[in-house]
């Protein structure tokens, strides 16, 4: 599978995916604390800008399309007081969805598309690899009241 093929299924359906995804989130146990904590509007918009994040990040890999917006979720999420694992495990059902989509809507539909299927996992799993870090650091350093080293540069 291609990343583009990928990047027009996140286009289209991106409204229906975050909607699925919040569901998936709120059902979690180990969501609780996050989906108490957090605006249920603050909740679509993150949903939402997930995938629109990704398919920036998919046309060029590079982490300033990451950094940014990561890195002030794990600044918004310490200062409202959600547990640091209910913010990773939220990310981990993030990435497991996205990849039960891909199977379900059948877009890796033919055996030669195994090994770009296996690139794009790659670069899935970098993405979120990525971001699930760059909120980390911002957690932490605003939990010791550092936010200025919060923007400090992203690895």
């Amino acid at each position: 599978m291609h990343a583009a093929k990928l990047v027009q299924h996140l286009g289209a359906n991106a409204d229906s995916m975050s909607e699925r995804l919040l569901e998936k989130i709120r059902s979690s146990p180990g969501c609780r604390d996050l989906m108490l904590r957090v605006p249920a509007e603050e909740h679509k918009r993150y949903a939402l800008d997930v995938y629109c994040d990704l398919i920036e990040w998919l046309a060029g890999e590079t982490d300033s399309v990451i950094e940014s917006r990561y890195r002030e979720l794990g600044i918004r999420r310490a200062q409202q007081a959600v547990p640091f694992n209910q913010l990773f495990w939220a990310v981990c059902i993030t990435r497991e969805y996205l990849w039960e989509y891909i199977q379900q809507e059948c877009l890796l539909d033919e055996p030669v598309e195994f090994w770009g299927g296996v690139t794009l996992l790659r670069s899935l799993n970098q993405f979120f690899d990525r971001a699930v870090y760059a909120a980390l650091v911002a957690y932490q350093k605003a939990g010791t009241g550092d936010i200025a080293g919060a923007h400090a540069v992203f690895l």
